[in-house]
């Protein structure tokens, strides 16, 4: 795994950095078991470089290639991450404890940019019609326009109590998404967000069940 791990890290890098990496055939010392090429590949904080032959960039490429998970994935927290939005600008106007103001913000902070890379990703690695025309209302947490239309015309402690428990019940969602991407896909940047994803909110959802 950790081979397959300093592959994938490998794959975005730039071609300088191949350049600077790369040793010829005929240095016996920094060439593969075979004599060609090898590339050094940088290590996780912690861990040490890996010197990975030439010929297995490739490979790596393929083992690390978006699946229909990763995709599916990509594209529906897009649209979860677009509701907390709307929610957390509801929350900027009608929220009457500071706190929950504070905790709105800070989501907001945090998903607009993933959003952002979210979508580039999306454009780099659009699959194969995967994703499109998938039900987002039916995604774990999302809350119904119903609710929605609720939230908006909730104020004071009202609103608060109501925010808390939509926000909350939509940041367990996104944690069980992330959790069956790990389990599914394929890609290690999706892993890598997903890991981050759940991370931050269960920290959050930790915040607001104190605020509730």
């Amino acid at each position: 795994m950790r081979h397959r791990r300093a592959l994938a890290s490998l794959v975005p890098l730039t071609a300088a950095l191949l350049l600077a990496g790369c040793t010829g055939g005929d240095s016996s010392d920094d060439a593969g078991g075979d004599g060609g090429a090898s590339v050094i590949a940088p290590g996780k904080p912690g861990e040490e470089a890996a010197t990975i032959p030439a010929d297995e960039v490739d490979e790596a490429r393929g083992e690390d290639r978006p699946n229909a998970a990763d995709v599916t994935y990509m594209r529906g927290m897009i649209e979860h991450h677009g509701q907390a939005v709307v929610m957390t600008d509801l929350a900027k106007k009608h929220a009457d404890a500071k706190d929950v103001r504070r905790i709105g913000e800070r989501i907001a902070a945090g998903q607009q940019p993933e959003i952002a890379v979210m979508e580039a990703w999306v454009e780099e690695n659009p699959g194969d019609g995967d994703g499109h025309g998938h039900d987002h209302a039916s995604m774990p947490g999302m809350a119904s326009e119903a609710d929605l239309d609720r939230l908006r015309a909730a104020r004071g402690e009202e609103f608060d109590a109501l925010f808390l428990k939509l926000m909350i019940a939509h940041h367990e969602g996104a944690v069980t998404m992330a959790e069956e991407v790990l389990g599914e896909g394929n890609n290690e940047y999706v892993e890598q967000l997903a890991t981050g994803v759940i991370a931050q909110q269960v920290s959050e959802i930790g915040r607001m069940e104190k605020l509730a």
